[in-house]
């Protein structure tokens, strides 16, 4: 009887690890767009710093992306049982919070004084050990903050796509999915920032013949390719600021997403790149807006103050 109940207990192990496993496949497919951005978003985070404290940063980061986590899982069951309808209203604030932050890249990238960080009125590119302190703390407080709204996303997918399971299933996919996404995420981040360093270690590379030649002409190749690498991601992560933002934004007002669906069907065969194209339009607009709101209120607290 004790032997039955034991492999009894196994094969509900067994059952439940299996459950868990296809709706995390599931949430990871569905989210796979989300990770994507948040990849490029950052890798874009850390360019621009030395190449001996690139390392530091991400491993910071990835701290502050497993707190985040840890505040998200337990935060979007609740909200998900309690006021449901708060889960999109926060994902539109911080939708709105992304395209913000895009603009103001975008303003910095294309500045006559590009050079200069006139958010903080100084050259982004430190010069002593203070200055490089408080670089970095910028740095990893301002990927921290884009980091909590990216894996808000992906916790809402994958609640979800388990919203149906029991809870305890619901709490572990959740908790799969977080681990596998911040270690996956900024795992390729931290070998993405240290690419140029393994393209010089093949480059030196003392392997003899056709085979060392292929091997040190790939790492030339390597170290030649990691600077664009940086400044495409640079890009791609601001390009991708306004995507997710935009969409956070068109899927929070209702009105819009149905005109946006309107649209796309309206549209054959290319319907999912205009809905990309409108979800990046959406959120240039929201952008705009709430740099323009943002920077009347500075103004008009200022007069105030004065």
């Amino acid at each position: 009887m004790a032997g039955s109940s034991f492999f009894a207990l196994l094969d509900d192990i067994a059952v439940l690890l299996d459950d868990i496993s296809v709706m995390s496949k599931i949430a990871a497919k569905k989210s796979a767009s989300v990770l994507s951005d948040d990849l490029a978003v950052n890798a874009e985070q850390v360019t621009g710093m030395k190449a001996d404290r690139e390392l530091p940063v991400v491993w910071a980061v990835f701290k502050g992306s497993l707190k985040n986590k840890a505040i998200l899982v337990p935060g979007a069951l609740i909200l998900s049982a309690v006021l449901p309808a708060a889960v999109k209203w926060l994902l539109l604030v911080g939708g709105i919070y992304l395209c913000y932050e895009g603009y103001e890249a975008i303003k910095h990238k294309f500045s006559r004084a590009g050079h200069v960080d006139t958010k903080h009125g100084k050259n982004p590119m430190p010069k002593n050990a203070e200055e490089l302190a408080e670089y970095e703390q910028r740095k990893i407080k301002g990927a921290i903050k884009t980091d909590f709204i990216l894996s808000a996303e992906i916790i809402v997918i994958t609640l979800n796509v388990v919203s149906s399971a029991p809870l305890h299933q619901q709490i572990l996919t959740l908790i799969v999915i977080a681990l596998a996404m911040t270690i996956g995420v900024y795992g390729l981040v931290a070998g993405i920032v240290r690419l140029d360093d393994a393209g010089l270690a093949l480059a030196q590379s003392k392997a003899k013949g056709a085979w060392g030649e292929v091997i040190k002409k790939f790492g030339q190749i390597l170290v030649s390719a990691a600077p664009f690498l940086m400044k495409a991601l640079s890009w791609l992560g601001t390009l991708a600021m306004f995507l997710v933002g935009g969409t956070f934004v068109a899927e929070g007002i209702h009105p819009l997403e149905h005109a946006i669906e309107a649209a796309v069907s309206a549209t054959v065969g290319w319907g999912a790149i205009l809905k990309v194209a409108l979800f990046g339009v959406v959120g240039v607009m929201a952008g705009f807006i709430a740099a323009v709101t943002i920077g009347g209120f500075s103004k008009f607290r200022k007069l105030g103050e004065q």
